[in-house]
C-alpha cells in the first residue's frame, strides 16, 4: 500500500505540476504518457499473436502532440499521412506482417497519441495558467471518478457491473465515480476564461464519467484477452502507463468534443 500511495503521488503530481506549467510542459508530459501506453498496448497485442511494428506506432503517438503544437491541424494530418505511408512500405516489403498487423499499429498510436493529443487542445481554450488549470480538471475529474468508483464500490458494491471483463466493479460504484465526475466538472465554469453553462456543466460530468468507465472496461478486455493482469510494470502498486490512462484516453477526447459544442475556441 505504500508503494502504491507513493506512486500515486508522485505520477498525478508530476503530470499536474507540467500540465499547468506551461503549455510546452504539457507538451512533453502528453508525448511522453501518449508513448508509453502505446509501448505498453503494443507489448500486450504480441502475446495475442499480432506483430505490430512498435518502433514505428511508438514514435508517431509519442510525435502527436508535439505536431499538434507546432502546426495544430496540418500537423495532425501531415503525421497521419507519413505513419500511414511507412507501415504501407514496412508491410510490403516485411513479408511476415499482415494486414492485421498494420491495423493494430495504426490503432494503437490513433487509440494514445491522437486522443490524449486533445489534452493539448485543451490547455489552449483559455490562455496562459487557467488552460492548464482548464486541463487539470478535466484530468482530476477522470481520477475523481476512479477514485470515488473503487472506494465506494469496495465498501457499498453488491451488484457486478461487468463480472466477465472487470469483476471488483459494481453499479455502485459506478454511481458514486458519476457523481464525483459531476462535481468537479461543476467547478470549471469557475475558472476565469470559461464560458461554460451550467447545465452543460452536469451533462459533461455524467457524459465523461460514463465514458471514463467504459475506457477502463475497454483497457480491461484487451488485458483478459491477451492474458495480462497489468499493461506493465513501471508504475508499483498500480501497473503501467496505460492502467492510470485508460480512462483519461476516452474523457480527453470527449472532453475536448463538448467543449467545442459549448463554443470554446480550438484552433
Amino acid at each position: 500500500m505504500q508503494s502504491r500511495v507513493i506512486t500515486a503521488v508522485l505520477f498525478a503530481g508530476t503530470t499536474t505540476l507540467c500540465l499547468i506549467l506551461s503549455d510546452i510542459s504539457a507538451v512533453i508530459v502528453v508525448s511522453a504518457l501518449s508513448g508509453l501506453c502505446a509501448f505498453e498496448l503494443y507489448a500486450m497485442l504480441r502475446s495475442d499473436a499480432k506483430l505490430p511494428n512498435e518502433l514505428i506506432g511508438t514514435v508517431a503517438a509519442a510525435l502527436y502532440p508535439v505536431m499538434y503544437y507546432f502546426f495544430h491541424l496540418n500537423g495532425i494530418l501531415i503525421l497521419t499521412t507519413a505513419f500511414a505511408l511507412v507501415l504501407f512500405i514496412w508491410y510490403v516489403n516485411y513479408m511476415r506482417a499482415r494486414i492485421i498487423d498494420v491495423a493494430v499499429t495504426l490503432f494503437g498510436a490513433l487509440y494514445t497519441g491522437f486522443m490524449l493529443t486533445s489534452l493539448v487542445l485543451i490547455r489552449g481554450i483559455v490562455p496562459g495558467v487557467w488552460g492548464g488549470v482548464l486541463v487539470f480538471g478535466v484530468v482530476l475529474s477522470v481520477w475523481a471518478n476512479d477514485a470515488f468508483a473503487f472506494f465506494f464500490g469496495s465498501r457499498f458494491g453488491r451488484h457486478k457491473m461487468a463480472p466477465r471483463i472487470s469483476p471488483a466493479k459494481s453499479w455502485e460504484g459506478f454511481f458514486a465515480g458519476l457523481a464525483a465526475s459531476v462535481i468537479v466538472w461543476c467547478l470549471i465554469p469557475l475558472i476565469p476564461g470559461m464560458s461554460l453553462p451550467w447545465g452543460w456543466a452536469v451533462f459533461a460530468g455524467v457524459a465523461c464519467g460514463w465514458v471514463g468507465i467504459l475506457g477502463d472496461l475497454m483497457e480491461s478486455r484487451i488485458k483478459r484477452s491477451t492474458g495480462h493482469k497489468d499493461s506493465g510494470n513501471l508504475l508499483p502498486g498500480h501497473g503501467g502507463f496505460l492502467d492510470r490512462c485508460d480512462s483519461l484516453i476516452l474523457v480527453a477526447a470527449l472532453a475536448l468534443l463538448l467543449l467545442r459544442i459549448a463554443g470554446a475556441p480550438v484552433l
